[in-house]
């Protein structure tokens, strides 16, 4: 079936609590383990319809921000979902509370209980209202994001396009699409620090109501953490900050005098190799029909997956006006099919879209074949699927690139290890926001620049219109709809710079690791993970410094290769 065709019927909170209460009842009820098993994959059944209307509705309100049906969709979730959590609550306290817990363990993963009891951290019947009210300010910032436009050079244009000049070849063209990006954006000022101001205050009310002293500790719960806390990602940005930022530093030392620049400004940050940026040298029908045969030749079982996708048209890639500006894989769980939204706009990202979203989505497939759908799944986790994907893709590179494969495979990786620093500017800027929610917008803005001073050194804002205030931020849509996220990448980015190093060692085993990843996830825990793909763990000591090694010799190997 192709996506389109999927049918899409709302599922209310009234259908939804009725089957359920008549599960729930059944596990108070059950006379043996055997019961409780039997009860758990009725639940499942039940919420798998749920999620795949939600999904189902998300995903064409994101196709097409204007379209009034599925507004009014989006706007009955944003009500109903707090009400949903309320049932499902009451479901997992039934399952904890049982005395065939124990025995049930024998045939539930213990792992499934360790979520239920992270789950019931995030919720109380009091804040209904109060998430209503936050779903709905999300809502609004993603339309408000998907409907503005930019101009730039008389021409009118979606972020996600304006933001493929900050490649550019030309130096100019990119500080006119940085003061672009900035020009709009001040335009807009009010109702980006509107939405934002509304979110902190309605989130640290929640987190109060709750018991928590700030939305920091709620915002881990809501992220479903079972394998790590909030001291552990502090010692990770603290190792960054130790060892990745000076290698990050010295590398960017490198590229400036290489570009001949007096220093790094934003516009530039994204430029790593002299001459033409590595673009695509094919169009978008030829990107997927080399994507088939790179991923035929990978594995068949992957080659597989991918023709699957393309038989069921699961990507949307070009970009247009009122269509959501970012990217992302989502799951129709019933139908046990992803789906791949980009925007495509001709630079070397248009690649990484067609593996790292596709490292997501044949993840999917293995979970949908060898998981369970309750399995506490970190999204750092699902961030090593699609980031190793990249990576693994690099002996395909040609048939994308060209002559320019070898600059797209050395850029590839400076962006790698370089994204490293500025994900936990974004993760220690929530960290400040949400301990210190009585900041002004201007202090927010003025505890970024710190925040790039310290982990980007070597990058200015100076002269950019609004930019050089401290509003970066403003457009990661991760801070204002999924905070807490952004941290989850650079723990991936790391694992992922393992699959690297592994892959240019010997690529068949860095491949079979990497499959076995994907099929034993949410079964075992992250760091298990990590270990048997014979990797280090990122918040293992001394292992950043080991990463940022392992980094820095592939890219002295490849940039061998450019002279």
């Amino acid at each position: 079936m192709k996506v389109s065709e999927m049918p899409y019927k709302r599922i209310t909170v009234e259908e939804f609590k009725e089957q359920a209460e008549k599960i729930i009842e059944k596990i108070k009820a059950a006379k043996s383990a055997e019961n409780l098993k039997a009860a758990r994959d009725e639940y499942n059944a039940i919420s798998v319809e749920v999620e795949t209307a939600c999904a189902l509705a998300n995903c064409r309100f994101t196709l097409n921000t204007r379209d009034e049906f599925y507004n009014a969709e989006m706007d009955y979730y944003d009500n109903a979902m707090p009400l949903f959590s309320e049932i499902e609550n009451e479901y997992k306290k039934a399952m904890l509370d049982s005395p065939y817990r124990a025995e049930a363990e024998k045939f539930i993963n213990s792992r499934v209980f360790k979520g239920f009891e992270v789950s019931l951290k995030t919720f109380s019947p009091e804040v209904i209202e109060d998430l209503q009210a936050e779903n709905a300010l999300v809502t609004r910032y993603s339309k408000f994001m998907g409907e503005l436009s930019f101009e730039f050079e008389g021409e009118k244009m979606p972020l996600s396009v304006l933001r493929g000049k900050l490649e550019d070849d030309s130096r100019e063209i990119r500080r006119k699409a940085a003061e672009a990006i900035g020009k709009t954006m001040e335009e807009n000022s009010e109702t980006f620090d509107e939405i934002f101001d509304g979110l902190v205050k309605i989130r640290t009310q929640i987190a109060r109501k709750l018991g928590y002293k700030n939305f920091v500790e709620l915002g881990y719960y809501r992220m479903g953490r079972v394998d790590y806390d909030e001291k552990m990602v502090a010692a990770f940005r603290k190792s960054v900050e130790t060892d990745i930022v000076p290698a990050v530093a010295q590398l960017k030392e490198r590229i400036r005098n290489r570009l001949g620049l007096d220093k790094i400004m934003y516009y530039d940050d994204a430029i790593s190799v002299t001459g033409e940026m590595p673009r695509p040298v094919i169009d978008t029908p030829e990107i997927f029909a080399n994507a088939l045969k790179m991923y035929n030749e990978m594995q068949c079982e992957i080659g597989d997956f991918m023709q699957r996708m393309l038989d069921a048209d699961a990507f949307d890639v070009e970009a247009r006006d009122g269509k959501f500006g970012g990217g992302y894989c989502t799951t129709f769980a019933k139908y046990k099919q992803p789906f791949i939204l980009a925007n495509f706009n001709g630079t070397s990202g248009d690649i990484d879209v067609i593996t790292h979203e596709f490292g997501h989505a044949l993840a999917a497939d293995f979970m949908f074949k060898f998981g369970q759908p309750d399995y506490p799944i970190g999204m750092e986790t699902h961030e090593c699927h699609s980031m190793s994907m990249e990576f693994l893709c690099h002996k395909w590179m040609d048939d994308f690139f060209g002559e320019s494969a070898e600059k797209y495979k050395y850029k590839h990786t400076v962006d790698a290890i370089s994204f490293i620093p500025y994900g936990v500017i974004v993760d220690e800027f929530q960290h400040v926001v949400y301990e210190n929610p009585e900041l002004t917008p201007d202090e927010r803005k003025a505890e970024y620049l710190k925040l790039e001073a310290k982990y980007r050194p070597y990058l200015s804002f100076e002269g950019i219109p609004y930019l050089e205030l401290g509003t970066r931020w403003q457009y990661q849509m991760h801070i204002y709809e999924s905070p807490f996220y952004y941290i989850d990448y650079c723990l991936a980015q790391c694992v992922a710079l393992g699959f690297l190093c592994l892959s240019r060692e010997d690529f068949d085993d860095a491949l079979e690791k990497y499959v076995a990843f994907l099929k034993s996830t949410g079964g075992i825990s992250l760091t298990q993970l990590i270990e048997n793909a014979g990797l280090t763990s990122p918040f293992a000591h001394g292992a950043l410094a080991d990463t940022a090694a392992g980094a820095s010799k592939v890219i002295k190997e490849l940039d061998s290769k450019l002279s």
